[in-house]
């Protein structure tokens, strides 16, 4: 992400203050295996299960931002990601699921970990107890911390891109609709800063950012051990003395187009974001 875009902004000091847990987050093991290729198929298949219960309560987040908003732009652009996230995301993740063997009915049934649990209550407490402030610093290492990984990944590993599993993953995130994406929801925390007395707060806000970055670190932590004891969907799958099923990575011809969740968000690689 080209950091003279955001260079100055809210977001910008947050992630300096937070340097160490926006690095540990973003340069997590389980984010350099995506990107060497080497994530073992179990990890990735619990990651898309458990990244599913999250698009749920993500889009239940931004159901409470549309309630939050203070201006009918801020209640549109709110609403667009929640359209998207519903009716167009969790589609897609459905199908991109199935090429790593992961089943809707797997993903609908999915236990939902208490890493994600935690993570997930922690921001829709911050949108319920605070305004829309607080609730946008909570979404932002989440939209945020997703476009620099994925950019980095296709940089740094280009070598060996064209035989990683995890190839569409990467290109989802690094795709310039994701990076506009990304960028538009930091124009939009911005403007809400200015409005809401972001300075004036700024010490509280940064440690919800912090918070949440720590957050979005143990979930990699979670999904890279799918199988420790304290993981909820492992302690209950071993209850009921289930087994995981083989594993079959299914790559199709041709890959899933992914612009159409960027898109419908008004996300355009042709150009600039649209309002």
């Amino acid at each position: 992400m080209n950091k003279k875009l955001y260079a100055s902004s809210i977001f910008d000091r947050f992630k300096q203050n937070c340097r160490t847990e926006w690095h540990s987050y973003c340069h997590h093991e389980f984010v350099e295996q995506i990107g060497h290729g080497t994530l073992p198929i179990e990890s990735f298949r619990y990651y898309l299960e458990q990244d599913y219960v999250f698009l749920v309560h993500f889009s239940r987040a931004w159901a409470l931002a549309v309630y939050k908003s203070p201006t009918v732009a801020d209640m549109k652009w709110a609403s667009e990601i929640l359209h998207s996230t519903l009716n167009t995301e969790m589609q897609l993740h459905v199908l991109f699921s199935e090429r790593f063997g992961v089943s809707e009915s797997d993903l609908q049934n999915a236990e939902e970990s208490l890493e994600n649990l935690a993570y997930t209550r922690y921001v829709l407490d911050m949108g319920l107890s605070g305004d829309i402030l607080n609730l946008y610093v909570s979404l932002m290492p989440c939209v945020v911390g997703y476009a620099e990984i994925g950019l980095r990944l296709s940089l740094n590993y280009a070598s060996v891109f064209d035989t990683n599993p995890y190839r569409e993953w990467i290109e989802m995130y690094s795709s310039e609709e994701y990076q506009k994406l990304a960028l538009k929801s930091i124009s939009s925390l911005e403007r809400l800063s200015q409005q809401l007395g972001g300075n004036s707060r700024y010490g509280e806000l940064n440690e919800i950012f912090r918070k949440a970055t720590k957050l979005e670190e143990g979930f990699w932590s979670m999904c890279m051990n799918p199988s420790i004891e304290t993981s909820s969907w492992a302690l209950l799958r071993c209850a009921r003395q289930e087994e995981f099923r083989p594993f079959h990575l299914r790559r199709e011809q041709g890959a899933i187009s992914h612009r159409r969740r960027w898109t419908a968000l008004g996300c355009r690689a042709d150009g600039d974001a649209v309002h």
